[in-house]
């Protein structure tokens, strides 16, 4: 069974990892891995910029991957020229947790609304395979005709 890809903007996981230099995507290690036809990816290393003071992978920094491939799933999927995403609503279930090593996402769309996109993320163990957390985001699209970020 072949998808149709949901991409409207072409990028590549390169492209998408210049774009974060000098952003908190960078600082957390976040780096795009794949981009397919309805779903992208993403890896982050558990280690001294995101684990919280027991040790563990922080709940936040699990929130920020998710928001992080999800808002850019959104702005891939839109007319850029004239429209752009931000994030609108996250919520994320910890199911388990991680001290080192690193942990990946995948974005997958539940909804592609004409002003609101909804994102399921899996978040998994990369040693292990194992699911870490699952996380929903709700995107709200906004038009770049009526006012810039």
């Amino acid at each position: 069974m072949s998808l149709t890809p949901i991409w409207k903007v072409e990028a590549t996981p390169a492209a998408l990892n210049d774009l974060a230099k000098g952003t908190m995507v960078e600082t957390l290690g976040i780096t795009f891995t794949e981009i397919g036809p309805n779903y992208i990816r993403a890896r982050m290393p558990v280690d001294h910029r995101t684990r919280q003071y027991l040790g563990l992978l922080h709940g936040g920094a699990s929130v920020a991957l998710a928001e992080t491939i999800a808002s850019t799933a959104s702005n891939l999927v839109v007319d850029i020229q004239t429209q752009y995403c931000v994030g609108l609503e996250i919520n994320a279930n910890h199911l388990r947790p991680v001290r080192e090593g690193y942990v990946w996402a995948e974005a997958r769309p539940i909804h592609l609304g004409r002003t609101t996109h909804v994102w399921d993320i899996r978040l998994y163990e990369e040693a292990t395979s194992q699911l870490v957390a699952i996380i929903r985001h709700t995107v709200i699209v906004l038009s770049r005709l009526q006012r810039e970020p």
